[in-house]
């Protein structure tokens, strides 16, 4: 594999790691498009959706950890929350990446492009006031659970860790506060792209050389990104999510319907 095209992907991920940092995303809602689309842009074959979603998935796993690992030390992480959602996503996401070997590259864009217009409806549904973020609130536990299971099926499709849709559904449904959230979404992103990582080995659908590439670049800016996420202004950051959801979704059905 060519140098120049390792050292894109390596770009790719210091960008949409950073980003996972700062907005509590894996960084999928950005790279998986940016892996999918930019190396062609610049000459190279590219990479099929599988791969794409496979390499994605590393970079999210990667990513979503050293976000945790940034957070570690403040009052963000709400432990139960992690636990019902993140073992509900973990199980919902190793079914969906073992299933996607199954589904055509067309069916695993649809999937991606359904999940980020629910994920652009959702960031239009009005959020409570903020709460104290020292506060750990309650919640609904069976709406908790089914939702991340559900999410981690689409998100195990297409090796994101589902953050993209979690983040909106913590803030709009569950009403955790906007820190907490993106702390909180970082630490369920990372048990879910453990299933989304596993179901894509399994099935062939990680190129190595490329995964590292982003994995490495992952390891260097998530932790810069959280430390960012913690000084912005938390109205700042919801539309940084905001218009990266809007921005992806589009370009993703322009692509499957035209």
């Amino acid at each position: 594999m060519e140098w120049s095209l390792l050292i894109t992907v390596f770009v790719i991920g210091l960008v949409g790691s950073f980003v996972s940092g700062l907005v509590g995303i894996g960084g999928a809602i950005v790279n998986y498009p940016m892996v999918l689309y930019i190396p062609p842009l610049l000459g190279f074959a590219g990479f099929s959706a599988h791969a794409a979603a496979g390499i994605v998935a590393v970079q999210v796993f990667v990513a979503s950890f050293g976000g945790v690992w940034g957070y570690r030390k403040g009052n963000y992480l709400h432990k139960k929350l992690i636990l019902y959602m993140g073992i509900s996503v973990l199980l919902g996401s190793l079914l969906g990446g073992f299933g996607a070997s199954y589904l055509s590259e067309k069916v695993v864009n649809i999937v991606y492009g359904v999940l980020a217009l629910i994920a652009v409806a959702m960031m239009f549904i009005p959020t409570p006031e903020e709460e104290e973020e020292s506060d750990h609130p309650d919640f609904n536990k069976w709406i908790a659970s089914i939702s991340a299971f559900l999410v981690g099926i689409g998100a195990g499709i297409v090796g994101a860790g589902g953050a993209f849709l979690l983040v909106p559904i913590m803030l709009s449904i569950l009403h955790i506060p906007t820190r907490m959230t993106i702390a909180s979404s970082l630490a369920i992103t990372f048990i879910s792209s453990i299933g989304a990582v596993t179901g894509k080995l399994f099935s062939g659908d990680i190129p190595i050389m490329p995964a590292l590439a982003i994995g490495i670049a992952s390891i260097i800016t998530s932790q810069l990104g959280a430390e960012a996420g913690k000084k912005a202004n938390t109205k700042v950051l919801q539309t940084i999510l905001a218009v990266l959801i809007i921005g992806t979704a589009i370009k993703i059905w322009w692509d499957i319907l035209f």
